[in-house]
Formats: C-alpha cells, sequence, structure tokens
C-alpha cells in the first residue's frame, strides 16, 4: 500500500485534518499528481488558514497546474502567516517563488 492509500485510508476513516491533507497534498505533489496536490494543499489551509507550510505547497502545486494567479495568491497569503509566526525560512522560500513568478511575468 502506498503513503497516498494510507492516507486516503484515514481520510475514508473519517479522520480529516489540516495535517492529514497537508500530508495528502505533499504525497500526491511527490508523485506528481499536481491537482490532487493542489486540491489537498487547498483544503488543509482551509482547515487551518495558520499552516503556513500549506501554503507554500498549495502556490507550489499552483504552479505546476498552471494557475499563477492562485500561486501567487496562495505565497501572498503564505508569507503574511509565516511572518505572523515567526517563520523566516518560510518568509524567505515563499518570497523567493513570488519573485520567481513576477519576474518570469515580466
Amino acid at each position: 500500500m502506498s503513503m497516498i492509500e494510507r492516507l486516503e485510508a484515514l481520510l475514508a476513516e473519517g479522520n480529516d485534518s489540516s495535517q492529514l491533507r497537508y500530508g495528502l497534498a505533499s504525497a500526491c505533489f511527490s508523485e506528481q499528481r499536481f491537482a490532487d496536490a493542489h486540491r489537498h494543499a487547498g483544503i488543509a489551509v482551509k482547515l487551518d488558514p495558520d499552516y503556513s507550510a500549506a501554503w507554500r505547497l498549495l502556490g507550489r502545486a499552483s504552479e505546476k497546474i498552471g494557475d499563477m494567479a492562485a500561486a501567487r495568491d496562495a505565497y501572498r497569503n503564505g508569507i503574511a502567516v509565516a511572518e505572523s509566526r515567526g517563520d523566516k525560512q518560510l518568509v524567505r522560500e515563499m518570497t523567493v517563488f513570488m519573485n520567481r513568478l513576477q519576474r518570469d511575468a515580466d
């Protein structure tokens, strides 16, 4: 049984949480299932809007499915959350991703 299958089994049992959705999003992203990663990361941030790592993953998955506006929004929200939580590493990472998106758009 794959990691995705194990996590989906937990979800099917009614164990939904932001951490479970983040785990599913990460596993899907690793398997290049970007639409699924996007969906699960989106649910993770709805369940916990202060989950800065989930915002980063939502941004990355948004980029992979070609939705650059959603990626920018995710990074913008994630940077604000990470700043409020003092998570400097995530602020740096998402700032780099945002700057790259802006550079590519210009």
